[in-house]
Formats: C-alpha cells, structure tokens, sequence
C-alpha cells in the first residue's frame, strides 16, 4: 500500500487542475500484423496516443485495434475502433474485447488525472490492473509478447522538487514516507508481476516502460498539452499588442529542460518492442539535444512575428505572480548524504501565474475577438490547461535526462526540440486552435 498522506503546501493542493473532472482518456487496442507476427495495442489519444496510430499507421504490416470510451477518433486505414470502458469490469471488458483472438504487443498510456496523489495511484493501479486480467480473461495474454506502458518522468519526481541530473533509470524510486504515492510506481509493480504471473503459465511474455518528459506534439481536439496552451497565451499577448513576456521563472528561463517530441516517442516504441534487449527494461525517451528556454523563448516569439520583452522578469505583474513551494522534501535528498549537501525545496515561481491571466477580462475579449475574427475554436481559451504551462515553465531546477541506456542498445532516433515545438505550432494553426502566422 502506498503512503497516503499528501503533504499541505505541496503543488498539488495549492495549484487548480483544471482535470479534476473524469479526464477524456481512451486505449487504443490494436491488434497488429509484422511480418506475420500479430500485435496489440493499446493507448489513450492524447498526444502520445494518437501518434503511436499514426506511426502503426503508416504500414500495412500492422492492423489496429483503437479501444477507447469516448467517440470514435480519426483513425489511418488499417485501424478499427472498438469501444471501451476502462473503468469497466475485466469481465466487461473481455466482453468488449472478444473479437480479438491474437495479439503479441500491447501498448498502454491510459490514464486519469485526479485531485490527490492517492486517488490517482488508486484509480489509475486499478485500471491498468482490470484490463490486464480482461486481457486474461478473453483469452488474449496467452499470444502476447511485450506489453509496452507509457510512464512519464514523474517516476524522478519532477514534480516535486528538485532531482538528481542526469535522471537515470537505475536511481532509486521514492518510496519513503515523506514522498506522496507515485501511480507509475503501482502500475510497473502490477505489470511486472502480471508478465511473472502469465510466464509461469507456459507463456513468453515481457514488458518495456517509457519515461517521456514534457511532451510537444498536438492530438486533434486535445488541449491537454504544452504546445496548445502556449500557442494560445502568445497569440492573446499578440492581439493585446504586448512584447512577448515568459510567464515562468528566470531560474528556469536560463535552466535546462529534457523535452520529448511524440513522434520521436512512437518511433523509439515501435522500434523497443522488436529488439529483444529491451524486454523487462524501462527507457528514458527525450529528444536528445540539450535544450533552455533561453533559447526556444526568442524562437517562438520569431515565429509568431512578436519580439521578447526585454524587461520580463523585471516588471511588476502584482498579483499575477505567484510562488509556491513544493514538497517539503526533494527527490535529490535521499542522495544528501552521497552527494553532499542538503537541497531546499523546490519552488513553482511563476513570473505570470497562467490561470489568473485566462480569467482577466482583456484576456477574454481578446480571444473572442480573435474567435471571430480568425474562425478558431471558440473553447480553447477555457480548455487549456494553463496550470499544467505554468507548473512546466515556474520550475526552479533544472531537468535533464539520460539516454545513455537507450543508446546502449542502438537506438539511434533524435529530434531538435524547436523543429518539433514549431511543428506543433503549425499542426495547431492547422486545426484551427490558433490562427495561421501571416
């Protein structure tokens, strides 16, 4: 059982997640054809989601099952939606899963974001669990091979504080009491010992886990991402005729970051579940450049024909700023001892707090004028997950990231950070989340 208390002052107590609600999640199934060999997948579209169809997409030699409980997504040919429920039964969902007989690689990133850390240890834990044994249940496990489960560098702590850099897979979890429950951590522990549980059946099942860091891509309809809120607060500072101003902290504008392009991620999954030293192994997946917003920020007000305030971290934003501190204790703590010093907690400074500046009133008419005048999608104001922006870019420490395990093994794959942040952008203009840069 996990620790299940939730330290006050912490970022998730003091900053509003705009996903409190049921979160839209979905698992794309896709029973899949290599070269003869039959697969199953399964994930959520969201940003990683839908680019891992798309990547199984672009060949015939894979046939998909797409599972989710929402409306059926856009899907490429060789893709067939089949409704479910993760929040189902295993029986209720062996039953939607009965005209799949044979499959040999599952992906999974479904989740459900919730108010505490237990909550979402708990439900997420349950749902990864219930669909295992519907896999079980209808027969399904018996043919599968890898079973891939999309994580994220949470499993470090990011969230928390302040961790160790490089992050490597070998470092120790935070399981000590004075670290709130981590969901990633249950749902390795229980796909682990389903593939045990099922190996010891005769069968020949292993398991691959992916640690991405903060995601640019673009899913269709999908606002939960960095690109989405971030196109959308430069495009208001735009229409209010402002210098384009970085609402994080000047500790992280000059720090560094480890950014993870959803393409790069579907490649490097397709590429794991076919080499067989990464059967039982978890992988750091970044883009592989090192990369600050000093240098993206002067980049992305270029593309939007804007120029950087010069005085951005020297104004005055009253009460738009806000500072809140993380868990009491850092992850980098439990290396105090080896590494020497003590760390302080992590703080969340944000030089212009997101979610207070959607609610101003010149904020709202601006987007509405450019609603009208532009033809975007009239929600996207109110959907963007500006916590979620604000959390990425107030961060007082830096993250980086390790490949080294990855490249061990050959793979090979890379992507310049901007390159992918300015696709993002473009695919948002396409789908008329922002207007078109002129």
């Amino acid at each position: 059982m996990a620790p299940s208390h939730l330290v006050e002052g912490s970022y998730l107590r003091q900053l509003p997640l705009a996903s409190h609600k049921r979160a839209a999640y979905s698992i794309t199934m896709t029973t899949v054809w290599y070269k003869h060999v039959h697969a199953d997948f399964c994930s959520k579209p969201c940003i990683l989601g839908q680019e891992l169809i798309a990547q199984l997409g672009k060949s015939s030699k894979w046939t998909i099952y797409a599972l989710s409980h929402s409306k059926k997504p856009e899907l490429p040919s060789n893709a067939q939606h089949i409704s479910l429920d993760l929040l189902g039964s295993p029986s209720d969902m062996a039953s939607s899963l009965q005209g799949i007989k044979t499959a040999e690689y599952v992906f999974f990133s479904a989740y459900l974001q919730k108010p505490s850390e237990q909550e979402s240890w708990d439900i997420n834990g349950d749902m990864l669990q219930n669909f295992l044994d519907a896999l079980h249940t209808a027969g399904i496990a018996s043919t599968v091979k890898r079973i891939v489960l999309v994580t994220g560098a949470k499993q470090y702590g990011v969230h928390l504080g302040p961790v160790k850099n490089p992050m490597q897979e070998s470092d120790p979890w935070l399981r000590e009491n004075q670290f709130p429950p981590n969901f990633y951590y249950r749902q390795q522990d229980i796909l682990k010992k389903f593939c045990d549980e099922r190996n010891k059946e005769g069968n020949k099942i292993s398991w691959t886990v992916t640690y991405p860091n903060d995601v640019i891509g673009h899913a269709h309809g999908n606002f939960m991402n960095l690109a989405g809120a971030l196109g959308i607060y430069v495009t208001i500072s735009k229409e209010l005729n402002q210098e384009l101003t970085f609402p994080g902290s000047e500790r992280f504008y000059t720090g560094f970051d480890s950014f993870t392009s959803a393409s790069l991620h579907a490649d490097f999954c397709e590429w794991a579940v076919f080499q067989d030293k990464a059967a039982n192994q978890a992988f750091n997946v970044i883009n592989g450049d090192v990369e600050s917003w000093q240098n993206l920020w002067p980049k992305v007000a270029k593309h939007f024909g804007m120029k950087v305030n010069q005085n951005q971290f020297k104004q005055n934003n009253g009460s738009l700023s806000s500072s809140v501190e993380l868990n009491p204790t850092a992850p980098l703590s439990i290396y105090a001892k080896e590494a020497g010093f003590e760390p302080p907690p992590g703080r969340l400074e944000s030089n212009i707090d997101l979610t207070k500046w959607s609610q101003q009133d010149n904020v709202k008419k601006a987007w509405n004028k450019i609603v009208k005048r532009d033809g975007v999608r009239e929600d996207g104001l109110e959907k963007a997950t500006w916590s979620f922006l604000s959390f990425v870019l107030g961060r007082n420490y830096d993250l980086v990231m390790s490949m080294s395990k990855a490249r061990e093994l050959g793979w090979t794959g890379y992507e310049d950070t901007w390159v992918g942040l300015e696709k993002a952008l473009n695919r948002l203009e396409e789908d008329k989340i922002i207007p078109k840069q002129k």
